[in-house]
This record gives C-alpha cells, sequence and structure tokens, in this order.
C-alpha cells in the first residue's frame, strides 16, 4: 500500500479500503510497523517540547516531569488503542454489521495516524497553529473511521456508517480529551 492509496482513505470507502482488505495485513505486523512507532511520536514531542523551556507551548510547566507524563501518555495511546478496535466490533454489531475483530483493530490503528502525526506540529510554538493543526488531523481521523466502517463492512448505508461512525469518534473525543487534560494537568 502506497502513501496515495493511504492519503485516500479519509475521503472514499471504495478506494484505498478494498485494496488494504486484498492486502489483510497482519495485526501483529501492523501493530509493530505502524502504531507502535507512530504512538511514541505524541509522548516524544510532548517530552522534547516540554523539556526545551525557549520555545516550550509550556512555559508554566518547566518544573513538570515530563518523562513521566510522556510514559502515561504512551501507555495511555495504547490502552485507547485496544479500547477502539473492541468498540467498533462491538458497535458494528449492535447494528448488525458483520467485521471482524482483524478488520477492527486494523480500522482502529489507521484511524489515528493524522493525529500522531499532528503531534509534529508541536515543532511550532504556536498555540493557534497546533489548535488548527490538530483540528485538521481530527477531520482526518473522523473521515477515516466514517469510510473504514462503510468500506470493510461493505456498506452503503450512510445513515447506519454515521451512526455506527458518531458512537467511535464521540468515544475517541472522550479519550482524546482526557489524554490532552492528563497532560494539562500533570
Amino acid at each position: 500500500m502506497n502513501f496515495i492509496s493511504l492519503a485516500k482513505l479519509p475521503l472514499s470507502a471504495s478506494q484505498g479500503w478494498p485494496e488494504l482488505e486484498k492486502i489483510h495485513p497482519r495485526l501483529l505486523k501492523v501493530f509493530a510497523f505502524m502504531v507502535l512507532p507512530l504512538s511514541l511520536l505524541p509522548p516524544g514531542m510532548l517530552y522534547l517540547t516540554g523539556t526545551s523551556a525557549p520555545i516550550s507551548l509550556f512555559k508554566d510547566a518547566g518544573g513538570a516531569a515530563w518523562g513521566e507524563i510522556a510514559v502515561i501518555f504512551f501507555l495511555a495511546e495504547m490502552a485507547t488503542f485496544f479500547g477502539m478496535g473492541w468498540l467498533i466490533k462491538q458497535v458494528a454489531a449492535s447494528n448488525r454489521l458483520e467485521i471482524d475483530y482483524h478488520d477492527a483493530y486494523l480500522l482502529a490503528a489507521i484511524a489515528p495516524l493524522p493525529l500522531w502525526l499532528s503531534s509534529l506540529g508541536l515543532l511550532i510554538p504556536s498555540l493557534a497553529f497546533n489548535a488548527v493543526f490538530s483540528l485538521v488531523a481530527l477531520g482526518l481521523s473522523s473521515g477515516i473511521i466514517y469510510h473504514g466502517i462503510e468500506g470493510l463492512c461493505h456498506m452503503r448505508e450512510e445513515v447506519t456508517a454515521a451512526g455506527i461512525a458518531q458512537t467511535v469518534i464521540g468515544a475517541g473525543l472522550i479519550a482524546w480529551a482526557l489524554l490532552l487534560m492528563m497532560v494539562v494537568l500533570l
């Protein structure tokens, strides 16, 4: 799967998803080569930004234990990944849709990619820039979830897909807000 196919995932259920299903990557490989390295970006960027006082967005948090915050953030990300895969499977099943655990966890692995990459915005010490960059990433992640449910469940019923996506995105937003509050409060 190439970058162009990945870029189509948030925009369409018929482009990128069939190719991804055809490849049917092993979840252990997806976890080892995509989820694990990319989920290290946000904790790493928090640590880097938090410890570099001159350009820090967190100027008032100079005495924070950024190493501990980064580790806790990473562990929370891992818990969120496993919880989201389970949630996708359960919500789809409650709507009488067939999606196996492999595809549910594959969607849970791909959906946060824009959010993980948006942490690179912390290299630019602007709160406004980072807020906009994060909102764009959130929109892309939401598109991945919506079109992923359509594509992986092989359905074209937009109302059902939207309902499932709304539940999953809502849970993801709660998890994301809790992660951000953890950073702010610690």
